[in-house]
């Protein structure tokens, strides 16, 4: 069944006829004499939509759309008369009328307006559950939004990691939320009243990171007008956040690794030893693993960094978290812009879940900022998204054809399915090798056999 109707009209004829039709067309119905029998036995009929009538002796149509917009606001409800007129509309729709039909009306039309109506009422209930869990999450201090398998480990892991002072190697994707996770841990560990500074090694030249990390003395170099701290002592007793781990210049990794031992290092220029106490996290989107291979990552630094590894899971992996965190930022930008935004459409709904989401958590942001800042509408609709989401078709390995000219050979099978799964992971090969059940050294060999970058 599509869905329950209750149908209210003083005429027993009318509401027959439409009872016998709409069960035809798979809907369940129940019956009211008029407006008074419907708001007594509401609750009994449990009805996910009303149709009424609008001219019913005793209580009007009207007076039943004011009743159940203040009582049951989740239940959609269909006007129907024979006096059609734009007064009348108006006066329906602002009595609460989800929709409003004249008579005559082809029984179809009927349909697809309940139809509508049943979507309406889903979105509803789903936009409502999705507010509610966004909520329950920000109160509990979870900045970490989702109910996927794959985040509940996660978020259970954290929980275990937390207290630790081991060093914390965190992995994924660029836009996963590795900087969101480092915070985390750092705000539920012990050294929480203490700093938290963060670097990303990605973003400034050799010389000024090594300048940034370990300070340095008034006159080492041109620049150098005065003293400087480094963030490895400006970090005392706290945490140091190194962004972009696998990106720090190899001429810079022995000396990391040498502070990080002996808990002392010496400023640029210096020539005292300074000591400091610092809890380590650092990040990457990189496989440190296959840097450690070409020779461009020291794998003794990588063994130091890696006492802990949190891996974040992309975006596509999560399920229904997309709609979740869509839900989210929807919230957070109507509030912001001060629009009266309130979910998705289920068409945008379903182009979020189906889409890739390469840029993972921070493109669904941008996306979501951008369509509540050009949408006009209550619901963001498939309009409002980006085009790239608007046109993207999901893209399937061909391994068998009906057509005997297209059946491909078993390296080629294999070929694609390689090439396939290094996209699913962003060109992470030790993720790929997990995935395809081989060791490094033979996905090498298959990358240079079937010429794949």
């Amino acid at each position: 069944m599509k869905g329950k109707i209750l149908v209210v009209d003083d005429d027993a004829s009318m509401t027959e006829l439409l009872s016998e039709r709409l069960k035809k067309r798979q809907f369940e119905v129940a019956t009211a004499s008029g407006a008074a029998q419907a708001r007594v036995e509401f609750d009994a009929l449990a009805p996910d939509v009303v149709v009424t009538d609008l001219n019913m002796p005793g209580q009007s149509g009207i007076q039943l759309c004011e009743w159940v917009a203040t009582n049951r606001a989740d239940t959609p409800v269909i006007v129907l008369t024979a006096f059609g007129s734009l007064d009348t509309a108006v006066a329906a729709i602002r009595a609460g009328a989800y929709d409003f039909i004249t008579k005559p009306f082809e029984i179809d039309v009927l349909s697809i307006a309940l139809e509508r109506a049943l979507e309406h009422r889903a979105l509803r209930h789903e936009v409502k559950r999705l507010r509610n869990l966004v909520d329950t999450a920000r109160a509990m201090g979870g900045e970490l939004l989702g109910e996927s398998p794959v985040m509940r480990e996660l978020k259970e892991l954290l929980g275990r990691v937390a207290s630790s002072q081991a060093s914390v190697l965190i992995t994924g994707e660029s836009g996963t939320g590795k900087e969101v996770v480092a915070r985390l841990l750092h705000e539920h560990g012990p050294r929480a009243a203490h700093p938290f500074i963060a670097l990303n090694c990605a973003a400034m030249p050799e010389h000024l990171i090594e300048s940034e990390l370990f300070g340095h003395v008034r006159g080492a170099f041109t620049d150098a007008r005065s003293d400087k701290v480094g963030l490895l002592v400006q970090a005392h007793q706290g945490t140091l956040f190194l962004d972009e781990i696998g990106d720090m210049p190899q001429s810079l990794q022995p000396k990391l690794l040498r502070v990080l031992e002996e808990r002392k290092l010496r400023p640029v220029g210096g020539g005292k030893e300074v000591p400091f106490d610092v809890r380590l996290l650092s990040a990457t989107h990189r496989d440190l693993e296959d840097a450690i291979a070409q020779g461009q990552f020291r794998e003794d630094l990588y063994f130091r960094l890696n006492v802990i590894q949190v891996a974040l899971p992309p975006l596509r992996a999560r399920g229904n978290d997309v709609l979740l965190l869509a839900q989210s930022f929807i919230q957070a930008f109507a509030q912001q812009t001060g629009k009266p935004v309130r979910g998705l459409s289920p068409e945008a709904a379903e182009r979020l879940s189906s889409y890739a989401w390469p840029g993972n958590v921070r493109e669904l942001r941008n996306a979501i900022e951008r369509a509540v800042a050009l949408t006009r509408h209550e619901n963001l609709t498939v309009d409002d998204l980006p085009e790239r989401i608007r046109a993207y078709k999901v893209s399937h390995v061909l391994v068998a054809s009906q057509d005997p000219e297209e059946l491909v050979n078993l390296a080629e099978v294999e070929k694609r399915y390689i090439a396939r799964v290094l996209s699913a992971v962003g060109g992470n090969k030790s993720t790929a090798a997990r995935i395809l059940g081989i060791d490094r050294t033979t996905l090498y060999k298959k990358l240079a056999q079937y010429k794949l970058s």
